[in-house]
């Protein structure tokens, strides 16, 4: 079973959270995620991140506390996540063709978000101001 290390940004702006969605051709197309990605070998978290959200958004950012670390296990890989508070250094942009939302704290949990998120899903509806 593959085992992957991913870091994923939250990034949030006046009650609204960054989200993207996962292109064709990918596990879990289609599904909202918070941008970030898998992490090389030896790559320290936070240097993954950064990369990520370079390659991803085309925007630098602020690399803040660590929210959440999980995992999760899928039926062909194991999971384990590490969220990150961060903030943008500039305007992000969707470098990669992948839609873009900036989504209400509400309506989280209206976007299909893959079973990994849960956790944060959760966390972030029961904290107002919890990335603030």
């Amino acid at each position: 079973m593959t085992e992957l290390i991913v870091a994923a940004a939250v990034i949030e702006r006046d009650g609204r959270f960054l989200v993207t969605r996962r292109q064709a051709g990918v596990h879990l197309a289609g599904a909202w995620e918070f941008p970030g990605g898998k992490c090389n070998a030896n790559e320290p978290l936070r240097a993954c991140l950064a990369r990520e959200i370079l390659e991803e958004l085309a925007v630098d950012i602020d690399v803040g506390a660590e929210i959440l670390q999980t995992s999760h296990r899928y039926d062909d890989r194991q999971v384990e996540l590490h969220f990150f508070r961060c903030g943008l250094r500039g305007e992000p942009t969707a470098a990669l063709g992948q839609e873009m939302r900036w989504v209400p704290q509400g309506a989280l949990l209206t976007l299909a978000f893959p079973p990994a998120d849960a956790e944060l899903i959760r966390l972030l509806m029961a904290n107002d101001r919890l990335t603030g």
